[in-house]
């Protein structure tokens, strides 16, 4: 019946904003956001709050501190960045579908704004400096990896996604993609990978194709 009850006005109660089951997200992109525009140094619980249009009192109600907030942000960047991969490698089935689909992750979906950029490099800064975020970098590598290793051993897997960064960090300092280099470095790796294959067979890999 409580559910039901009306306010002395009259009217239908209005539910609690603090349940407002979007509140939660919409601070975090804000967080995002203000991270893209001041860096880390510069993002506080006022200036998110203020950016999310909600009470500076719904900071500390959905997060445990900046810290929580600054970590659940970023892990929720990575995660997009983890989809967005795993999305264009969902319909390879050969590793040359995989090489093209390598070269058009870098040409198509990373850091195509600054705002990407700009937060993807607050989380390298912020790793390096603080393992509590650490995880989150290692995740994303992961889970590249992880991606990758259905195609390539290990060992390419890895110069791969080293490539696929440096890449990312190219772009952050202004250095347009070339489409035919991106494509020339991805062979490279993969043909050498192919000869040392050829002088030293590992014993047990396989490519995962599942």
């Amino acid at each position: 019946m409580a559910a039901s009850r009306q306010s002395a006005t009259g009217g239908v109660p209005r539910r609690s904003r603090r349940n407002d089951p979007e509140r939660r997200q919409r601070i975090i992109s804000a967080c995002l956001d203000v991270i893209a525009e001041r860096g880390v140094a510069g993002t506080s619980h006022r200036a998110v709050a203020a950016r999310a249009g909600v009470p500076l009192g719904s900071m500390t109600y959905h997060f445990d501190g900046m810290d929580d907030l600054l970590h659940q942000a970023f892990d929720r960047f990575a995660q997009e960045a983890i989809d967005m991969f795993a999305g264009r490698m969902a319909s390879v089935t050969d590793r040359d579908g995989a090489c093209e689909a390598i070269a058009a992750h870098i040409e198509g979906d990373l850091m195509n704004t600054r705002r990407d950029v700009i937060i993807n490099l607050e989380l390298y800064t912020l790793a390096a400096r603080d393992p509590a975020y650490r995880d989150i970098s290692e995740r994303w590598m992961a889970a590249s990896r992880a991606r990758l290793e259905r195609f390539f051993d290990p060992v390419t897997a890895r110069l791969l996604d080293a490539m696929i960064e440096g890449f990312t960090l190219h772009r952050a300092f202004g250095t347009p993609s070339d489409g035919a280099a991106v494509r020339d470095a991805i062979r490279r790796i993969v043909d050498d990978s192919d000869s040392r294959q050829h002088r030293h067979p590992p014993a047990s890999y396989e490519p995962k194709m599942n």
